[in-house]
């Protein structure tokens, strides 16, 4: 771990990764890189280039890619680990992690969440504030979980799915790569097929 942490993305929600960066209190100095140009601090901290900049802090920084849209996320994160930059995770001091969970690099694990026990969280993931996963749930690369999502257990979700604000999942469902699924919709049974889901029980509306 080095001294440094450089956050890429500058707008909302890298304001929640850099308020859980400075409470874990790992690096003694954080800066952001965003390729808007107009955005010139965050969290009080500066904005000192663009993405593209990355690589000139390889050697003295390690780095998070706080970008809320999964696939803008995941290509970021895999051309800078491609390129071997040290990459980390966050997980808020107030996050409730069970024995035997796995998570992955890359991904941040916010105020209020609880993770039980033998769960697995790839990389990249986003687990949102107050969303609770229950023993036995696989959380695939690039998944977003958003606020105050409840996921019984032994629930899988696939690559680069969404998992909408208030969503419930009940146990043994398993949701496939690239699905969205609205704020508080209910899953009751596997969905096999990519597209957006709302309702309860949920139903596809969008291929």
């Amino acid at each position: 771990m080095k001294d440094k942490l450089i956050i890429i993305g500058a707008s909302g929600h890298a304001k929640v990764v850099a308020d859980i960066a400075i409470k874990m209190n790992n690096w003694q100095s954080m800066t952001f890189l965003d390729d808007d140009e107009s955005i010139k601090t965050c969290m009080g901290s500066k904005v000192i280039g663009k993405t593209a900049d990355a690589l000139t802090y390889k050697d003295e920084a390690d780095f998070f890619v706080a970008i809320g849209n999964n696939a803008t996320r995941e290509n970021i994160q895999e051309k800078l680990e491609e390129e071997g930059l040290s990459m980390v995770k966050l997980i808020h001091p107030n996050a409730v992690i069970g024995i035997d969970v796995e998570i992955g690099t890359g991904t941040v694990v916010m105020a209020g969440v609880v993770i039980n026990s033998s769960s697995r969280i790839g990389k990249g993931c986003i687990i949102n504030t107050s969303s609770s996963l229950d023993h036995d749930n696989v959380i695939e690369d690039y998944v977003h979980i958003s606020p105050g999502a409840n996921l019984a257990g032994t629930v899988k979700v696939g690559k680069g799915s969404w998992i909408g604000t208030g969503s419930v999942v009940s146990n043994n469902v398993n949701i496939c790569s690239g699905c969205k699924l609205g704020a508080g919709a209910v899953v009751v049974k596997d969905i096999t097929e990519p597209g957006t889901y709302v309702g309860v029980p949920v139903r596809r509306v969008f291929k």
